[in-house]
């Protein structure tokens, strides 16, 4: 434990016994936790910061987006408004918070609402909208007031929740216990080559406080770069370009590493999760892109970072799609979550 942990450390301990005793109160029915009787799935995480839940709401989209009607619920973090906000035609990332949007935007068969309220959130939409049959709560492991149906927990490979400590020491919403309500946990961004050895020893690992299914997943990146303008460019043909990485989500160690195995000739510039890019960061952003020497240069960023501040920015900028891939055990575990809608 370094120094600043170790002065930290004290009031770790502290928030633990305020968050183990809200808990607590919600167990015992102190604190409502309200149920509902349709299907409602939450996706989360026990550490802050980023563990992937955007692309497995994306996944969860793919599999009953085509066959049930279908709602993400999502707080709208870093957003400009208040309140519960339903996606329409002419909202922008500012209105609704860049992940919706990019749901919005992506899926045309899709409901997509933000409230900070989430039990709030649920009612609204089912008035709404009677006709929904699943809803997808996105980012609501500790919002305990609404009682999903299915709970699937991320904890990212290179930075596993038991390995953390409770904030503000560590990153950690909420001790490890805490993952006891989850009914599955997803180990996400895994290396591709992930082999069965190291699969033992993060199950043995995670498995003293979470005793069901463990699945891995990888992230899927996309073999093209795109934007808005129908521009597209294989991921090969980057060999040729000077690469401006341009990212503002919580961890881009993933996209870095995949962009230096495939070669690419990259500088980075690494801003604050969510931040909606201003004149000051657009200033930079063009001085460095200007600043680099080859002919053949362009702008690469994350699809979150795109929707949210390069839209209509005059400038090649271009995005990589990602997805996420369940490995090796994605039918068991697509089963598990189809079963309990079919049952629900």
């Amino acid at each position: 434990m370094n120094s600043l942990r170790k002065i930290l450390f004290p009031f770790s301990l502290l928030y633990g016994f305020i968050i183990s005793i809200r808990n607590r109160c919600f167990d015992l029915g102190i604190l409502k936790s309200k149920s509902f009787d349709f299907p409602v799935i939450a996706v989360g995480n026990l550490n802050v910061g980023g563990t992937g839940k955007s692309p497995m709401i994306e996944y969860l989209i793919r599999i009953f987006g085509s066959n049930y009607k279908t709602a993400v619920l999502s707080r709208g973090y870093s957003r400009k408004t208040k309140g519960f906000l339903m996606a329409h035609d002419g909202c922008t990332a500012r209105d609704i918070g860049d992940e919706p949007y990019q749901f919005y935007r992506k899926f045309s068969n899709l409901t997509v609402a933000v409230d900070e309220k989430r039990v709030r959130g649920v009612e609204k939409l089912k008035e709404l909208k009677p006709e929904l049959e699943l809803i997808l709560l996105d980012d609501a492991f500790q919002h305990r007031y609404v009682k999903a149906g299915f709970y699937i927990l991320l904890t990212a490979y290179d930075d596993l929740y038991p390995d953390d400590l409770l904030l503000p020491a560590g990153n950690l919403r909420e001790s490890v216990s805490g993952a006891r309500r989850a009914d599955v946990v997803v180990v996400t961004k895994c290396p591709s080559d992930l082999d069965a050895k190291k699969k033992d020893e993060i199950i043995r690992k995670l498995s003293t406080s979470f005793k069901k299914d463990i699945f891995f997943s990888s992230v899927d990146y996309d073999e093209h770069i795109r934007n808005d303008k129908g521009d597209e460019l294989e991921i090969g043909a980057l060999e040729d370009y000077q690469v401006l990485l341009v990212t503002g989500i919580a961890n881009p160690a993933t996209l870095v590493g995949f962009l230096g195995d495939r070669k690419v000739d990259f500088e980075p510039i690494k801003y604050p999760d969510h931040l909606f890019f201003g004149v000051k960061q657009l200033k930079e952003i063009e001085s460095k892109f200007n600043g680099m020497s080859k002919d053949k240069k362009l702008i690469l960023t994350t699809e979150k970072d795109y929707v949210r501040s390069f839209r209509n920015i005059d400038l090649p900028v271009y995005y990589l799609p990602i997805k996420t891939k369940i490995m090796g055990e994605d039918e068991k575990f697509n089963k598990l979550i189809q079963d309990y809608v079919r049952q629900n």
